[in-house]
């Protein structure tokens, strides 16, 4: 039953994903990605994850998409439907079928598909709680990436309220 079900969302974010990049509309394109980020929070309560499921929904399905929807709206983006592009598209797919060959080849000879054993047990999960963990790697071992990276979102912040105001 668990299988089935892992295989029924594997199938919609597949497909949800193929028309992120196929749809001529943005909003559509958009849609179809807030439905696979769904699915990949499905994924996380399928590894037994809840926290990094709401995580998912609440920052990248909640937060991210309704800023991309809002900035698509904005810049009131225009398809040109009789526009001709059959190379372009033959192109991308033979460079995303060669990307996706090496990718699973990689994958099959180096370490990656080995089992990595950490240090923290499934029982000390369970006992200690997900988020907990997270906040403590997060803010011990972690703490220069995450320092850095609300350094730069700060920075980016900062950049888009100055590309702003010279348009005003």
């Amino acid at each position: 039953m668990e299988t089935l079900f892992f295989v029924i969302i594997s199938l919609v974010a597949i497909i949800s994903a193929i028309l992120v990049i196929t749809c001529k509309n943005p909003i559509n394109s958009a849609l179809s990605l807030i439905m696979t980020f769904f699915c990949l929070a499905t994924y996380y309560v399928m590894l037994d994850a809840p926290f990094m499921a709401a995580i998912q929904v609440m920052v990248y399905a909640g937060a991210i998409m309704v800023l991309i929807v809002f900035t698509i709206m904005l810049l009131n983006i225009r398809v040109n439907a009789t526009q001709k592009h059959s190379h372009k598209v033959l192109l991308g797919s033979i460079l995303g079928i060669f990307t996706l060959i090496n990718t699973v080849v990689l994958l099959f000879k180096s370490q990656a598909a080995k089992p990595v054993v950490g240090g923290y047990t499934g029982e000390m999960i369970k006992n200690i709680g997900h988020s907990e963990l997270i906040g403590r790697e997060m803010f011990t071992t972690f703490l220069l990436p995450f320092e850095i990276t609300s350094i730069l979102l700060l920075v980016a912040i900062i950049g888009s309220v100055i590309l702003a105001k010279k348009k005003i």
